[in-house]
């Protein structure tokens, strides 16, 4: 009786691996330690994939402190998150700098230098800067309207600096 189970569990995955197109680069299995392990003896409920999808990216441009690499903001299980890449990599000279989003699709030519200094108005802080080179996320809350952001930048929040700005494209 097992074994007829396992013949008809094996036929249905190889159909089912058979009929699933590949995923696209921009798709991602997230959490795959809430995905059912095989068990002969149960059905084997369907995984769910969520769509890691980027909406909008860009890339730093310095400001007070030479700032660069990439960022994007993906949609993950209905949630927004803002992810600074690999090659992201900012000044280790500023203290409490924080990551921003700013209303102004061209943050260092709203104001001026050498400092960058940003209007609170402007800006909504979504977190302290992690650390200052490579991949980090930040989840973006709810309440905030992603149409009135057109710009991400690390700000110094002690002494209003901008440290580096990237314009988000969609």
């Amino acid at each position: 009786m097992k074994l007829g189970n396992l013949l008809i569990l094996t036929t249905a995955a190889l159909i089912a691996v058979g009929c699933v197109e590949q995923l696209p680069k921009n798709q991602a299995v997230v959490n795959a330690s809430v995905l059912p392990s095989v068990n002969a003896e149960k059905p084997v409920n369907q995984s769910v994939i969520a769509q890691n999808v980027a909406i909008q990216s860009g890339a730093f441009i310095s400001g007070e402190h030479k700032t660069q690499g990439t960022v994007r903001i993906t949609t993950t299980a209905g949630k927004s998150i803002l992810e600074l890449g690999q090659s992201f990599k900012t000044s280790t000279s500023g203290p409490d700098l924080v990551v921003i989003l700013h209303r102004s699709d061209n943050v260092l030519a709203s104001t001026q230098a050498p400092s960058y200094p940003l209007n609170k108005r402007d800006y909504v802080i979504l977190a302290p800067l992690q650390k200052y080179s490579g991949n980090q996320s930040y989840t973006i809350p709810n309440n905030i309207n992603l149409a009135d952001y057109k710009s991400v930048a690390i700000l110094c929040r002690k002494y209003n600096a901008t440290f580096g700005a990237a314009k988000l494209n969609s």
